[in-house]
């Protein structure tokens, strides 16, 4: 067997293919895939004890009449854009959770950070203003410091 065979996975894992990124402007995939996103961020949310205009602004400058019924459970479906931030801000809060202590991973995002990429700023001040590319940016700034890719 090569030894680039032996490092794949044999079938998919919970219905995805790793060699092929899931198609996110697909509405079943949206419809599948938003429960669980939802439910997951604002779990999160509180975790990092979000404010609502804060969890607004990270899922990409929701309105209100849009927001609340999303925190509600009322909304059905994320959009593609959602759905990226939803999957950016997991892997963030995963990769703080692997490097820090579960009160200092909550807190990390609040935290005026030294690091020139934040400008002395929070890391959730860089996001709000940034958006998709400045959390891609903090999620490999600490994929990069936990060794990963």
């Amino acid at each position: 067997m090569p030894a680039a065979a032996s490092l794949t996975l044999p079938q998919p894992i919970a219905g995805f293919a790793w060699d092929v990124p899931v198609d996110l402007s697909k509405k079943e995939v949206q419809v599948r895939l938003s429960p669980p996103a939802v439910k997951g961020f604002f779990k999160l949310a509180r975790a990092w004890r979000l404010r609502d205009e804060d969890a607004r602004q990270l899922l990409g400058g929701v309105s209100n009449g849009a927001f609340y019924p999303l925190k509600s459970g009322k909304t059905k479906k994320l959009d593609q854009d959602k759905l990226t931030r939803v999957s950016l801000i997991f892997g963030i809060f995963k990769a703080l959770n692997i490097l820090y202590s579960q009160k200092l991973a909550d807190a990390w995002i609040s935290l005026p950070n030294t690091n020139p990429m934040f400008a002395g700023d929070t890391p959730l001040a860089y996001m709000m203003k940034g958006g998709v590319p400045a959390m891609l940016r903090i999620r490999q700034l600490l994929d990069s410091r936990r060794g990963g890719r």
